[in-house]
């Protein structure tokens, strides 16, 4: 329908707003509503796509809209292949190193994967977003030792103040570790 490069997110912390948002948002611009809904703990989440213009658009008139219910957001023109293939499922590489970045909420998770997957030749496997996290958010990657540090640095920056809630390198994984990625 109205898929483009560019990918938009609000998080919301009342779900009354976040309806009028959305509502806001797809009535502004020809985007496309990938989901909206409620999520933990009495949060919700637009997440969108479209034409860069577009997005940002929609984004603004979201973010007047939500107003003091914003609680982060994430505007990305161009993200990187693999978390929009993540977003849509997990992914299966072959694990050499593996880390985890753990955030407090849903854009700073989705800021922080485009950041890693665009730093350093890493490769994402599973992306959680707040649903039965109470709120919080996990990107999951694997490559290279020396990729997965760069990559992790580059996240770290780029998730925002007081939003990290764990990080954790795994440089010789398990091979039974995969089972519990999930």
């Amino acid at each position: 329908m109205f898929d483009g490069p560019a990918l938009g997110l609000l998080e919301l912390c009342s779900i009354a707003r976040g309806v009028r948002t959305v509502d806001a948002m797809v009535k502004k611009a020809p985007v496309r509503l990938v989901h909206a809904s409620s999520t933990h703990p009495g949060k919700y989440t637009i997440l969108i796509r479209g034409g860069v213009d577009e997005v940002d658009e929609a984004i603004g008139a979201g973010r007047l809209v939500a107003a003091e219910s914003l609680i982060d957001e994430v505007f990305l023109p161009n993200p990187h292949d693999d978390l929009l293939a993540v977003l849509a499922e997990p992914r299966s590489p072959v694990l050499e190193s593996v880390a985890v970045l753990e955030t407090f909420g849903v854009a700073s998770t989705i800021r922080g994967a485009d950041a890693c997957l665009k730093a350093a030749s890493v490769h994402a496997i599973r992306l959680g977003l707040a649903r039965d996290l109470g709120g919080k958010g996990y990107f999951i990657f694997t490559g290279a030792l020396y990729d997965v540090e760069a990559a992790v640095d580059a996240g770290l920056a780029a998730i925002g103040d007081g939003l990290l809630a764990g990080c954790e390198i795994i440089a010789n994984p398990h091979p039974d570790v995969v089972a519990a990625l999930g």
